[in-house]
């Protein structure tokens, strides 16, 4: 394979590469959203039982503060459903980082073999180049004798 074909070689892992960095900031964004969304429901949560506790320190009907337990059980299992999704959402970024990571690599690797192919050239050419100067060298020293 000439460095022309590892060149383009080389174009197509960059690409691959411009891909895997969006899928992974669409991983990290997407982790973000959810993992936002578990920090409000939380806070909520938190905002709730202290409503709670307020009740029970002062005289509050029944039913409010059966509301709010009720509230606070809804947002228990917005909680467990949410949990889920950022765990998923962090493991799918985390494989997309793997990804990206292979992805550069690869960059790397064909970068790194084309510098080798050319410098490889470079020095046959040299090589080249001093045989035929050495060639000329020697039939101008015989000419001259």
């Amino acid at each position: 394979m000439g460095h022309l074909t590892l060149s383009k070689v080389l174009q197509v892992r960059e690409n691959e590469k411009k891909d895997a960095v969006l899928v992974y900031n669409q991983a990290i964004e997407k982790f973000e959203n959810v993992a936002t969304k578990l920090y409000q429901i939380l806070r909520k949560k938190e905002m709730a039982e202290q409503t709670v506790e307020t009740y029970k320190e002062t005289i509050t009907p029944i039913d409010s503060i059966i509301e709010q337990m009720t509230y606070i059980e809804s947002l228990n299992q917005q909680i467990i459903s949410l949990q889920t999704a950022v765990n998923e959402a962090r493991e799918e970024m985390e494989l997309k980082q793997l990804l990206l990571t292979e992805s550069h690599k690869e960059v790397k690797k064909f970068e790194k073999l084309i510098e080798n192919r050319l410098l490889a050239e470079k020095n046959a050419q040299m090589k080249l180049d001093m045989a035929a100067m050495d060639e000329i060298s020697i039939q101008q020293f015989i000419s001259k004798n």
